[in-house]
């Protein structure tokens, strides 16, 4: 895991300790599917009651004392699955957005080795919502991310994805918001195989979307808000390609002067990105909850 604050990190490993200690072997004795959920005072519900309830549902829950942001705690929420065993992620929403139904479908083709990274798209399948503008947006920035990275997408916004475990470890995760843009971008950029499949958006359910809010003084007009959603989007997309476009450059710089033997090994081992070797052991790759925090990375 890539942390770029170090208080991160700290927060992360506390809170990972705390889980274990709530949960035990649990914890470092995952399924092969593990399912990463973000949720942040629901439904004007305060954190210990979304925690109860998602507990007697048979989740873990790993409260963070601190709200960081959507991105923090997925990113979280990666580490502990991928550490803790699990071979894939699927993420979803808890606002009651998307279908739990549409999960298998999501993840098939990783588990199938067709791909390392799905995401679902609203343009591919369907969307309750009547903003023209927010409409607009998503396909503007689907061509744009498009033309950057090479691969064809028509929605990168979309939050229920399915992927290898070991992917989330790759890239970069620093935005408290637009989590789902920066992890798609990143993996585009390192090279995994990325695919989409039709999907169903629906009007939120509980809750309101932080991102776009109006920051004079917390008004929300849809046109100001829609503006600020894009403007920060656009921030996060261009920073984005650029940070991993030159971390990967590096890392490709960096494999080139190793032995060819080496990369032989690593491609036969699935370890490399373009490789969807679908029975890769994230365990492996990603560490072991149960290892001392100032040895995680």
């Amino acid at each position: 895991m890539i942390y770029k604050d170090p208080r991160d990190q700290v927060t992360d490993d506390d809170s990972i300790k705390t889980l274990i200690d709530a949960y035990g072997e649990r914890v470092t004795s995952l399924p092969p599917v593990a399912i990463v959920i973000a949720a942040y005072n629901e439904a004007g519900a305060i954190g210990p009651v979304v925690a109860a309830e998602a507990a007697e549902a048979g989740a873990m829950v790993c409260d963070v004392p601190v709200n960081r942001g959507q991105g923090a705690a997925l990113r979280l929420g990666y580490r502990i699955a991928r550490e803790g065993g699990a071979a894939f992620i699927v993420t979803t929403d808890a606002d009651g957005q998307y279908n739990p139904a549409e999960m298998q479908a999501v993840l098939a083709p990783v588990v199938a080795g067709e791909a390392d990274f799905v995401t679902g798209s609203r343009r591919l399948g369907s969307q309750e919502t009547k903003d023209m503008v927010r409409r607009a947006g998503v396909r503007f920035f689907a061509g744009t991310i498009s033309l950057l990275t090479g691969q064809t997408i028509s929605d990168t916004t979309f939050g229920l994805r399915a992927m290898r475990a070991e992917v989330t470890g790759a890239v970069q995760l620093s935005q408290p918001q637009y989590q789902a843009s920066e992890l798609l971008i990143g993996v585009i950029t390192h090279g995994y195989k990325v695919a989409e499949v039709p999907a169903t958006i629906h009007r939120r359910r509980v809750g309101e979307s932080k991102k776009g809010q109006n920051p004079l003084y917390k008004l929300h007009i849809p046109g100001v808000n829609n503006f600020f959603y894009g403007a920060r989007f656009a921030r996060v997309a261009y920073g984005t390609w650029w940070r991993e476009r030159q971390r990967s450059k590096s890392s490709k710089s960096s494999k080139s002067s190793s032995s060819p033997e080496s990369d032989s090994v690593a491609r036969a081992n699935g370890s490399g990105p373009g490789s969807v070797e679908a029975s890769a052991s994230s365990a492996a790759r990603g560490g072991s909850l149960t290892t001392d925090a100032a040895k995680r990375t």
